[in-house]
């Protein structure tokens, strides 16, 4: 299975709907392998922002990210990149399409909710940042029968 990882945003903590947002997550047919709280501080924030650190926006971005600790967690599941993805919708929230994450919750570009890696590869790098080999779990749901046919699980 693919893994992903998600950052549930200051905005996300302050108005208190972590459990909502994680809900959707697992209701999809998704599941945590890693999930925390911290504190973001200025060097995690300009690694993981390093495409957007020369922009001028860049001190509102690591200003907004730091208002509050952030829940960071791993997503496992096929596909779960995309998945995730879709499911949480494009950066503008007043943009995003009602039912994703961001199109139900959000009106803000930089108070959108929640952040998903965008690749295979950038979340492999994104959890390789933020969590240690011990703080990731491997496990398989005992739904997992119902949720893909035999097939989709022998061709991962």
């Amino acid at each position: 299975m693919e893994k992903t990882l998600i950052i549930l945003k200051p905005s996300t903590i302050e108005r208190c709907i972590v459990g909502e947002i994680i809900s959707r997550f697992e209701k999809k047919g998704l599941y945590f392998t890693g999930l925390k709280m911290m504190q973001l501080t200025d060097e995690l924030l300009v690694q993981h922002y390093s495409h957007l650190a020369d922009k001028p926006f860049f001190p509102s971005i690591k200003a907004s990210m730091k208002r509050t600790p952030v829940i960071i967690g791993i997503i496992e599941g096929k596909d779960s990149v995309r998945v995730v993805r879709q499911m949480a919708g494009v950066t503008i929230g007043r943009d995003a399409a009602p039912g994703t994450i961001r199109g139900d919750y959000s009106m803000s570009r930089l108070e959108n909710i929640i952040h998903a890696s965008d690749s295979i590869e950038s979340a492999q790098t994104e959890i390789n940042r933020f969590f240690q080999p011990e703080e990731i779990f491997a496990y398989q749901l005992t739904v997992t029968p119902v949720l893909y046919t035999a097939d989709e699980l022998t061709n991962q």
